[in-house]
């Protein structure tokens, strides 16, 4: 059967509330509507179809930190603006299609691997539409990766272009590469022969350098390396494009077209397998639950390369569900940067903000520092967006609203594995349930909540939740076994995603999520959950930022530690008994800290550490506690 088609409902949820005996019990279940219909279109069929004939001359790219013309080729209106990349989506189409017939020149094959290492700018967002049209799959990857992290994915899934900017930050690639495989330096392009590199057989460059010297410097000893530029093909008569035609008429919609990497539930990296029809259908529910439309101008906050708070793909959340509903994307600079952000919003009137909660306090921190020093920040043309990988503190979702003017500001959850969201809030949910909830199922999505065992719970007990529908990947990149770890059918055949996070369904179907089922403290053999105290101390005026872990004891088996970044607005400095203390307040004693420590205090690392789509990696965490606590550092 077709996955672009949804699998049957698993018997079990008809027979859920009919329990023999005399007293039945709702159970953790819960089923998205079937209207609208799923689309069972390509990326490039939908793209051509309902969005360029539809928007051709609506605004759709604008890059602020790139040339009008970053990219050469024909004179072009760039949307009557000289300071830098703006394009309507005839413009954007024009560019796709030139860089498809590039790319089938460069010998890129239909199922081939393209990886991209790169912030987020035009060639990323170009290349995520080329590659679906020809059928070529696009691989992100992290501008983070270390060099063998670098190594080991592309070897993983067999790369054969790497697409990939001279610098970002500190990181500088090409020399990093050259430097570590001096083949490059000397192999002609599209001729690398390296060892380490068995599949890779094309390195090109996209300029993201500030003048053209910089650029050459960077390039000049790695022989391999192709402009990007030279890649794209602009006349439309050629050979290419009649393959670039023939090659789109094959395409199928449960075709893999992008693979992101996880470590997911089961700790070793590995490649998630979504389709067009993962990812269209998911773009357009998003789209709908944020009442997007032509008139939406969308600033992306979040990195294009991986994830939104690592479980939710920037590349559907923001482009797709902008792109599909005619919308126009705004990328304020390559890397987050607050400053940017929110001069981007100012002078493009931006209507939509996405972020994980790292992402808007660094907003709220620019905006604040610009209002202390007598500044005019008009904020006023925002209004919708969403907030995502679980709910947020209220006192933060009250400065989104009061401050940024996020009124209608949804809140989303889901894994990479699953298109990324299965469940997501709406303009009209009420703001409680827009701060202590991620809302609803999803449209043609179905879930459960379940023990151990595998037993669905009753309603507003905790237990994993489990996720189908058409959202579910098809499966880690040639890696059977971790597959199945993850993705399980039930008695009646239903193929189920078991997501390793902890939820809690309420009767009107709204779900909580408590934690990470790794990251539950189990002291003397209660559950606690770590965003339930970082909800409360994230709450008070002097703590900037949260995290909750747990830590070993020899008595209760596991205790609570937090870890606190201290808000450098706020005059008052809390004690550890005084963390202690808000909680105990606001809480069962059972979940006040044991430990705390404060970042840049006793010998404590300064930041938290954070992946580059800004979640805080708590695995880190608690591996320096371990060192801590050994020499009884931040014992309460």
């Amino acid at each position: 059967m077709s996955l672009c088609r949804l699998q049957p409902v698993s018997r079990t949820y008809r027979a859920a509330a009919a329990l023999s005996g005399k007293r039945s019990i709702s159970l953790s279940v819960a089923e998205g509507p079937s209207q609208p219909p799923l689309v069972s279109h390509t990326l490039s069929g939908y793209f051509a179809q309902e969005i360029v004939a539809k928007y051709g001359t609506r605004p759709a790219l604008i890059a602020r930190s790139e040339q009008a013309r970053a990219h050469g080729g024909p004179r072009s209106p760039n949307m009557g603006v000289s300071r830098h990349l703006a394009w309507d989506f005839e413009e954007f189409n024009r560019h796709i299609q030139a860089l498809a017939r590039g790319l089938l020149g460069l010998g890129v094959k239909k199922g081939g691997r393209v990886a991209v290492l790169m912030g987020n700018n035009s060639a990323y967002a170009s290349l995520q539409w080329a590659c679906a049209s020809i059928g070529a799959i696009l691989v992100t990857l992290n501008p983070a990766y270390r060099l063998p992290e670098l190594v080991k994915a592309l070897n993983l899934v067999g790369v054969t272009h790497l697409f990939v900017v001279p610098r970002i930050r500190s990181s500088a690639y090409i020399p990093m590469l050259s430097k570590a495989f001096p083949t490059l330096r000397y192999s002609a392009p599209g001729e690398i022969q390296e060892e380490t590199l068995p599949t890779l057989r094309h390195l090109v460059v996209v300029d993201n350098t500030p003048d053209p010297k910089t650029y050459r410097e960077s390039i000049e000893d790695t022989k391999c390396a192709v402009d990007f530029r030279e890649v794209l093909l602009w006349r439309e008569d050629s050979a290419e494009k009649r393959r670039v035609n023939e090659v789109g008429a094959s395409l199928k919609c449960d075709d893999v077209i992008n693979l992101q990497f996880t470590s997911g539930t089961t700790g070793a990296p590995k490649a998630v397998s979504l389709t067009h029809h993962n990812l269209l259908n998911n773009g357009l529910s998003i789209g709908r639950n944020m009442r997007l439309t032509p008139s939406d101008i969308l600033c992306n906050v979040p990195p294009l390369f991986h994830c939104f708070d690592e479980s939710l793909l920037s590349l559907c959340i923001c482009n797709l569900a902008a792109w599909t509903h005619g919308s126009c994307i705004v990328y304020p600079a390559q890397n987050y940067d607050p400053k940017a952000i929110v001069d981007a919003i100012c002078e493009e009137r931006c209507t939509a903000l996405h972020g994980v909660p790292t992402h808007f306090l660094g907003i709220l921190a620019e905006v604040h520092a610009r209002k202390q020093a007598g500044e005019i920040v008009n904020l006023s043309s925002l209004r919708t967006g969403m907030a995502a990988g679980t709910s947020i503190p209220t006192d933060l979702m009250q400065q989104l609203v009061d401050i940024l003017n996020l009124k209608e500001l949804t809140i989303g959850y889901g894994m990479t594995e699953t298109s990324p969201v299965s469940f997501q809030s709406t303009t009209d949910d009420p703001i409680i349930k827009r701060v202590e909830t991620v809302g609803k199922v999803m449209p043609h999505v179905k879930a459960k909540i379940v023990n151990q065992e595998g037993e669905i719970v009753p309603i507003g007990s905790p237990g994993e939740i489990a996720v189908t529908g058409y959202v579910l990947q098809k499966g880690y990149w040639e890696d059977e076994e971790q597959t199945a770890k993850v993705m399980r059918k039930d008695s009646d055949g239903t193929l189920w995603m078991y997501t390793g996070d902890e939820g809690v369904l309420d009767r009107e179907g709204y779900l909580k999520i408590v934690g990470r089922i790794k990251d539950i403290i189990i002291r003397g053999g209660e559950n606690l959950f770590p965003v339930q105290i970082e909800n409360v101390l994230s709450a008070h005026p002097a703590i900037h930022e949260v995290a909750a872990i747990a830590v070993p004891d020899a008595r209760l088996g596991e205790v609570v530690g937090a870890w606190i970044v201290r808000d450098p607005q706020s005059s008052q400095k809390l004690s550890r008994k005084e963390v202690r203390a808000l909680v105990l307040e606001n809480m069962n004693p059972q979940n006040t800290p044991a430990w705390v420590w404060f970042a840049g205090e006793d010998g404590v690392p300064e930041e938290m550490p954070k992946t580059a789509s800004g979640k805080i990696m708590k695995h880190v965490l608690r591996s320096w506690a371990q060192d801590l606590t050994k020499k009884n550092v931040g014992r309460v």
